[in-house]
């Protein structure tokens, strides 16, 4: 259920803002992105895990933070992650 470092690093690696970024909002929310993703797949066939499911509704929450962070720092760069990470339709 957690990401391997191969998979953290790639994340890492398209998402940066320079060479050495690894705690900009943008790696942040794609890592948490991520790790929502891996979640939702394992509850498709663990329906009964409420205990992950509880932490599965933390991180949403932290995204959900991080975003609006961004958003009120800097909208272009918000409308950038949120198109790559394909979250609002």
């Amino acid at each position: 259920m957690t990401l391997t470092a191969e998979q953290k690093a790639q994340v890492v690696t398209e998402y940066r803002r320079a060479p050495d970024d690894t705690g900009s909002p943008e790696v942040q929310v794609a890592l948490m992105t991520a790790r929502i993703q891996d979640l939702s797949s394992h509850f498709k066939t663990h329906i009964h895990d409420h205990h992950s499911r509880q932490g599965l509704l933390r991180l949403v929450n932290k995204r959900r933070k991080l975003l609006d962070y961004l958003k009120s720092r800097d909208i272009e760069r918000y409308r950038t992650l949120i198109g790559k990470l394909g979250l609002r339709k």
